[in-house]
C-alpha cells in the first residue's frame, strides 16, 4: 500500500525519514523545481530532493500540475495516502480525490490559528507563548480541511524561527505516523475546523527591515522570528546588517538613534524602551558579536540607524 510524499524544505525531512523508519512504502516524492541561488545563480535542489535520492526514492519536480505526467502517475498508482509537508503549492481537486485515505497535511500551527505559508515565523513575531503541529485532511481551501491530530509545545524565550522549526518538524514527523495508523484503524474521526482564524502570510525579503518605532519587546520577537530568513536587518553606516540577537533595556530614546555605546554593543532607541544589539552580521561578512563589529568602525552616539 503505497504513499506519495509532497514536500520541499528542511521541515519536511523528519517526516519522510519517519515514514521510511516505520516501514512505509513511498512510491515517489514530489517536490518543487531546483532554484537558482547565490551570487553564481547555480541551480540548487530542494532539501527534500537530496534526502529522497539518498534513500533511493524517485523524485518528480513538476513546474505545475498543468504538467500532467505527475498527476497521471499518481492516478495510475491509486495510493493509500498522499502526504503533504510544506510542499509550497496548492494541489488541484483532482489529485486531492485520488488516495484511499485522503491527502494528509502536516501543518506547523494549532489550526485554525495561523493558516498559511509561514506559521512558525508568525507565532514568534506575534509574541505567542505556545504553538504546535496539526495533521489534517486537505480540501480545496488554504489549511481549512478537517482536523485529525494536534500536539502543543511551548515557545521558549530564546527560540528563533529556525530552532522552533526544527522542534516542530520532529513533532510533526511523530504525529504523522500516529495519524496514518489511526486512519487505517478507524480510531481517528476528522473534526471540521471552527470558524475564525489567524493568517500567516508568506514572508518577503523586504519584510525583514527593522521598524524602530516599534517597542523593544516587539523588536526582540521580530529578530527571533525573522531567523533564519529573511533576517531582521537595518543599515548601520550604509552597510546592510542582519541582527541575530538583541536585548531589551528600560529607558527612553529616539527611535533608530544610537543613544549609548557600551562594550557589548550599541544601545538604540525604539518606540518604547531601548535595544542593545549584541550579535549581528554586516553584508558580505560572517556573523559576529557587536563588540567585534565595532572594532574599526567609528560608531557615534547620536548616529541614526536606518
Amino acid at each position: 500500500m503505497s504513499i506519495i510524499f509532497f514536500g520541499t524544505p528542511e521541515f519536511a525531512i523528519p517526516s519522510v525519514k519517519a515514514l521510511l523508519r516505520s516501514g512505509e512504502e513511498i512510491a515517489f516524492v514530489v517536490t518543487q523545481t531546483d532554484k537558482a541561488k547565490g551570487r553564481g545563480h547555480r541551480l540548487s535542489p530542494p532539501p527534500i530532493k537530496t534526502v529522497a535520492l539518498e534513500a533511493g526514492l524517485r523524485v518528480l519536480q513538476p513546474a505545475a500540475f498543468k504538467d500532467e505526467r505527475a498527476a497521471h502517475e499518481i492516478a495510475l498508482l491509486r495510493p493509500e495516502f498522499i502526504i503533504v509537508v510544506a510542499y509550497g503549492k496548492i494541489l488541484p481537486k483532482g489529485i486531492l480525490e485520488i488516495p484511499r485515505y485522503g491527502c494528509v497535511n502536516v501543518h506547523a500551527s494549532l489550526l485554525p490559528e495561523y493558516r498559511g505559508a509561514s506559521p512558525i515565523q508568525w507565532v514568534i513575531l506575534k509574541g505567542e507563548v505556545k504553538t504546535g503541529v496539526t495533521t489534517m485532511l486537505m480540501d480545496e481551501g488554504l489549511d481549512t480541511g478537517p482536523l485529525l491530530l494536534q500536539q502543543e509545545t511551548e515557545i521558549h524565550a530564546e527560540d528563533t524561527g529556525e530552532s522552533l522549526g526544527e522542534r516542530l518538524a520532529g513533532i510533526g514527523a511523530s504525529l504523522l505516523v500516529k495519524t496514518m495508523k489511526g486512519l487505517r484503524e478507524g480510531t481517528i474521526t476528522p473534526v471540521p475546523q471552527r470558524h475564525g482564524s489567524s493568517y500567516a502570510p508568506p514572508l518577503k525579503k523586504t519584510d525583514g527591515l527593522v521598524d524602530w518605532s516599534r517597542s523593544a519587546r516587539e523588536l526582540i520577537d521580530f529578530v527571533r522570528g525573522m531567523l533564519p530568513w529573511p533576517g531582521a536587518y537595518c543599515h548601520i553606516g550604509n552597510v546592510k546588517t542582519i541582527l541575530f540577537r538583541a536585548e531589551a533595556l528600560e529607558g527612553k530614546g529616539i527611535p533608530g538613534v544610537i543613544e549609548k555605546i557600551v562594550q557589548k554593543g550599541p544601545i538604540v532607541g525604539t518606540g518604547d524602551g531601548l535595544l542593545l544589539l549584541t550579535d549581528l552580521q554586516p553584508s558580505g561578512k560572517r556573523r559576529m558579536s557587536a563588540e567585534a563589529f565595532m572594532l574599526g568602525r567609528s560608531l557615534c552616539e547620536g548616529e541614526r540607524i536606518l
